[in-house]
């Protein structure tokens, strides 16, 4: 008996091969969406610090709405990042099929974001109704 293999047997190995290279790329593909989703709402959460610490800097400028005004613009801008990071995490993830990774579901990561951005509105209201 024979150990070489038909090139039917080696066609069919390669496939095998092939397939079992393509789901780790996926899978692969699949955990750097949630690191990028993590990245994004880290600079979202930057660009509300932002926010944060200009009104906090310069809350003594005249008039009284300009710092305001600005910290806000960076609070708004962080909201739309963790829309726009969520909205894209969700899209890749939705397209992709795990395989043995076990990924971030969608509804977690619109939790998330949309925890992350009713905290900033909170800010932003909270800096609008205080008096320093």
């Amino acid at each position: 008996m024979s150990s070489k293999k038909s090139s039917n047997d080696l066609a069919e190995d390669r496939t095998d091969l092939a397939e079992d290279r393509t789901d780790w790329a996926e899978d692969r593909t699949l955990m750097a969406n949630e690191r990028t989703f993590a990245g994004w709402m880290r600079t979202g959460l930057a660009a509300v610090g932002i926010g944060l610490g200009f009104n906090a800097l310069f809350g003594k400028l005249e008039p009284a709405y300009l710092p305001k005004a600005i910290a806000t613009v960076f609070i708004l801008i962080g909201i739309f990042i963790f829309y726009a990071a969520q909205r894209n995490g969700c899209a890749v993830q939705t397209r992709l099929e795990a395989h043995k990774a076990e990924p971030l579901k969608t509804m977690n990561m619109q939790l998330i974001a949309a925890f992350m951005a009713l905290g900033s509105a909170s800010l932003a209201i909270g800096i609008w109704v205080m008096d320093f």
